[in-house]
């Protein structure tokens, strides 16, 4: 089959390569849609390596060569012997994580035990950790990694299953971290919630918006802060009161004056920037909740970290889409995704806006122009 190959930072084409082997419990996917995700862009230029040996060694790309692509959706092609509850011809979304349930195991490790898939004892990720990704003609998981989906939703949109799921195991993170917080989304008097500021309006930042007005109930101020134009009109689209360019005035002023010198309780770094980091004791109040899910943040002095302590937030450093499993070993967060989607109460139609119809576009996808148009907000590739 074809795929596309990462055979060293930025070095990345379309080659032949060998058809997966299919086991009793796998199911071969022809892919339709694959979210393009900052992760992947971190790892093709070479800021990231999630594949490491037993001892946290990043394993070079030039000894193991990457697929990308990790936010999948696919129709079955094929079935192994023992897969009973899908059919070809299928349309499904992928769960990309392998746990203790896609191993068939007896006896589950602590994390599965809890609902904690991404921490299994034995995880490996699809497109990320060494697994072939999705960037192919086709992808085998474990049948359990997979779930059914109706046909209306188009697949470049079920592709944004994972990031979606991504953010309700981090909305839960939260939820669980409240317990003991001072603020609270759902908190009474004081204790509430009044003003939650999102760093970065990219796709994660318009997801966690639209999570907190559509699904969370969130009505109190929101406020989204982003350098360009065209992601800020769609954060006010999908229900920011207020939006900051952080290229044209200072954060930290800007976030004081609209919460009338308060802070926020509440404030999520979707954005992976260093100025964000560094503006983050400036723009919370004290005993807020941080919840820290976009990497990058390089070129930060550590000593920033003096300044969040001697606040006492709280902070949130979730990651993946764990959120255990239903009865059938599927993942339940993933089942909960798709259904916003399939529903519309979380629209990402115009959160993807750049579509590639081919593997040969997929080199240029990652290394040529579009990423930095005024208008892009997300790539998929959908053929």
């Amino acid at each position: 089959m074809r795929a596309a190959v990462l055979a060293a930072p930025g070095v990345l084409s379309i080659q032949e390569v060998a058809d997966p082997p299919v086991g009793r419990r796998d199911v071969v996917v022809r892919v339709t849609g694959v979210g393009l995700c900052g992760t992947d862009f971190h790892i093709f230029e070479g800021h990231a390596n999630y594949h490491t040996d037993r001892l946290g060694r990043p394993v070079p790309l030039a000894t193991a060569p990457q697929i990308l692509g990790h936010e999948i959706a696919g129709v079955i092609e094929a079935r192994g012997s023992e897969v009973r509850d899908l059919s070809p011809g299928d349309s499904v979304v992928l769960d990309q994580g392998r746990n203790c349930l896609s191993a068939g195991a007896a006896v589950t490790c602590e994390y599965c035990a809890s609902g904690d898939s991404h921490q299994c004892q034995t995880y490996a990720e699809h497109g990320i950790t060494g697994l072939p990704g999705g960037l192919a003609e086709m992808i085998v998981l474990p049948a359990v990694n997979v779930v059914r989906r109706g046909n209306a939703l188009p697949a470049e949109q079920a592709a944004l299953t994972e990031p979606l799921a991504c953010i309700l195991h981090a909305h839960a993170a939260v939820q669980r971290a409240s317990v003991a917080a001072r603020y609270r989304l759902d908190g009474d008097g004081s204790h509430r919630v009044q003003t939650v500021l999102i760093a970065g309006a990219g796709p994660a930042g318009l997801l966690f918006l639209q999570h907190l007005r559509q699904v969370a109930g969130f009505s109190a101020r929101l406020i989204v802060s982003e350098p360009n134009p065209a992601r800020r009109a769609l954060a006010r689209g999908y229900g920011a009161d207020a939006v900051i360019d952080p290229s044209a005035s200072d954060l930290v002023e800007a976030t004081l004056e609209l919460t009338a010198g308060r802070g926020v309780e509440y404030l999520i770094d979707a954005s992976g920037s260093a100025p964000l980091f560094r503006s983050i004791p400036g723009v919370i109040r004290k005993q807020a909740t941080v919840l820290l899910y976009a990497h990058g943040q390089s070129g930060v002095d550590l000593g920033v970290l003096n300044n969040v302590q001697f606040r006492e937030p709280t902070l949130v450093a979730p990651v993946g889409a764990s959120g255990g499993f239903d009865a059938d070993g599927r993942p339940s967060v993933y089942r909960q995704a798709l259904a916003l989607l399939e529903s519309g109460r979380v629209d990402v139609s115009g959160i993807v806006t750049h579509r590639y119809r081919s593997l040969d576009e997929i080199p240029t996808a990652f290394s040529g122009p579009d990423r930095r148009a005024a208008d892009y907000v997300k790539g998929v590739y959908a053929p």
